[in-house]
């Protein structure tokens, strides 16, 4: 199972940016093969920020066929420990990478993303991570 982050959503939905077929592919085949899941923070992410109500409906109901995991204490704790252990090391990230890093290892899920700060986080914590990197806009 694969948690998508907003970053690889972004790149996938966008309606501005040149197709890149090993990206789409990639996504694709997570998707029709019922292996996404969401979690409400990336939910949210993707949701922000849409000026027109008609868009923003149309990618809610979209979004709304993938379950959101259930997230427990146990996933801030070790989002909390994660960034304590990287923040010792001189690595920092965001509240909302912490926890999806921590979901990612407590629900035994693979994170997808374009972000090369979970790179650095992933030398440090024990989640499994798929890097894309994405063609310059």
């Amino acid at each position: 199972m694969y948690l998508l982050d907003t970053s690889v959503w972004s790149f996938v939905l966008s309606r501005k940016v040149i197709r890149e077929e090993r990206i789409t592919l990639l996504v694709s085949n997570i998707i029709q093969n019922d292996l996404a899941v969401l979690c409400g923070c990336v939910r949210q992410e993707l949701l922000s920020g849409i000026s027109k109500k008609e868009v923003f409906i149309r990618l809610r109901d979209s979004l709304r066929e993938f379950d959101d995991i259930a997230l427990s204490k146990e996933d801030y704790e070790l989002a909390a420990e994660f960034m304590n252990t990287c923040r010792a090391k001189g690595i920092q990230g965001s509240s909302t990478d912490f926890l999806l890093c921590a979901i990612c290892a407590n629900n035994n899920l693979t994170l997808v993303t374009s972000d090369k700060d979970f790179i650095r986080i992933c030398k440090h914590c024990n989640f499994k991570l798929k890097f894309v990197e994405l063609p310059v806009r």
